[in-house]
């Protein structure tokens, strides 16, 4: 449900204040409950303004204030995924990231990651296997 306008707020405030109209009266003309006749009163004299507060609950990040242990990871890492930064980020802070937020993080900061390309993946294979190839072990890929 969308917050009531302005106008309204005023209205009713107004109706209670300045017209001296009791806060069950006011409800009944303006059709809204007594609660919020009481909400919109206290509000006007604790803030003095009649502004619909945010929705929601507010949204926290480990990562908000960690730019410069992201900038390192990702210097030190640069071929790590993203679950795999988020390992490091917990081992490094001891506090667990999503991939979600941790992908959101490095957008933020500009921090695109370098993906391997095929023909690394086929080279790093082709190493793994001659090198097991003369220490002997098979390979269980």
């Amino acid at each position: 449900m969308k917050a009531y306008s302005m106008d309204l707020r005023e209205k009713i405030v107004a109706a209670h204040i300045h017209e001296k109209i009791s806060i069950r009266k006011v409800a009944i003309i303006f059709d809204v409950s007594k609660s919020l006749v009481q909400k919109l009163v206290k509000q006007q004299q604790v803030d003095g303004n009649l502004q619909p507060k945010p929705r929601g609950k507010p949204q926290f990040s480990h990562l908000t204030n960690a730019e410069v242990e992201l900038r390192e990871l990702v210097a030190e890492n640069h071929d790590a995924t993203l679950v795999e930064l988020c390992e490091l980020f917990a081992v490094k802070t001891g506090n667990w990231v999503s991939r979600t937020a941790m992908c959101r993080s490095l957008q933020k900061l500009g921090l695109n990651r370098q993906k391997k390309h095929c023909g690394v993946a086929k080279q790093q294979l082709q190493e793994s296997k001659n090198s097991e190839q003369n220490t002997g072990k098979k390979s269980e890929i």
